[in-house]
């Protein structure tokens, strides 16, 4: 039996949600440079954006395998913490969370949603995450196994499905926020000639990135582009400056934004249109990857959406 208080029900994942917002900006108009945000943020409030895609076919196939325990890792502000402890209670299935650091004596937000939904979480020390071993305790458990991020070929398979919610010919460029590459080498996989797919890295000096894409792509030929001057100090780190920028682009899209990832991407975006990155005439489309529960780790009033 799961426990936890809340019950989301499997409509509310809903792809139907997602839409195309066209941006329009002095910057954008000035340079002549058509840009839209794929909202896939809308699709769910926990299961959101780019996690409900990257999860489905694992799902999938551990249901097929008759698999009553999913098991995964994250850190304790991981989105997809919060998406697969939501998506296993929407399937009805047990799950496992490997979480980076020690127990805190106040689990975060995101763990305490996660727990809600039915997850139990297990602490392991930050030296030993990075080998993510499945601790002993588990070691008889039947679980079904998702690493970090949904890294993997079924996540980037399920992530070039993404592309079936736009007209992706439209576009000369389509630019995503980069963690575990998963998402974007989905992108690469699902992209049409014409597209361009840029990264903006979200980690300082993650330079196995694209490697870890490339694994991804199998014996698709393919050099992915990925930018790593934008991650602010690294991952899930800030400076004053994103945070303005945050709140001006809400300001003029109504678009929110997360510090981890979207934050950066559209800061990026910004920036590489004002110095010229981008020919006049290019049609850019921006992935919205959801994660703004991310956000309820800054203090209060800190963002103005």
């Amino acid at each position: 039996m799961l426990c936890g208080s809340a019950y989301f029900t499997m409509e509310e994942i809903n792809p139907a949600n997602i839409s195309i917002d066209k941006i329009s900006v002095p910057l954008f108009v000035k340079k002549e440079v058509e840009v839209a945000v794929l909202r896939l943020d809308k699709i769910h409030p926990q299961v959101s954006g780019n996690k409900w895609f990257k999860l489905r076919y694992y799902l999938e196939d551990a249901k097929k395998e008759n698999k009553k325990t999913i098991l995964t890792f994250g850190g304790a502000w991981s989105n997809h913490i919060l998406a697969t402890a939501a998506a296993c209670r929407i399937h009805q299935l047990e799950c496992i969370g490997i979480i980076r650091g020690e127990k805190p004596a106040e689990l975060s937000d995101t763990l305490l949603q996660a727990r809600e939904s039915g997850m139990k979480l297990f602490f392991v020390s930050r030296e030993d995450y990075p080998h993510q071993t499945i601790p002993q305790q588990f070691h008889q458990e039947d679980y079904y196994l998702i690493r970090e991020g949904g890294y993997g070929m079924k996540g980037a398979t399920g992530a070039a499905t993404i592309l079936d919610h736009c007209n992706k010919e439209e576009y000369t460029h389509i630019c995503c926020a980069v963690g575990t590459g998963t998402m974007m080498a989905g992108l690469i996989r699902g992209a049409a000639q014409s597209n361009a797919i840029i990264g903006i890295s979200v980690l300082k000096n993650n330079l196995d990135l694209e490697g870890n894409i490339k694994l991804l792509l199998g014996d698709q030929p393919a050099d992915p582009t990925i930018i790593h001057d934008y991650h602010f100090g690294g991952y899930a780190k800030y400076k004053p400056g994103l945070i303005e920028f945050m709140n001006e682009y809400y300001s003029q899209t109504n678009i929110p934004s997360d510090f981890v990832y979207t934050g950066k991407l559209f800061f990026a975006v910004n920036d590489l249109v004002e110095n010229n990155y981008f020919q006049p005439g290019s049609r850019l489309l921006i992935v919205h990857s959801g994660g703004l529960q991310g956000n309820n780790s800054l203090k209060k009033g800190t963002l103005i959406f």
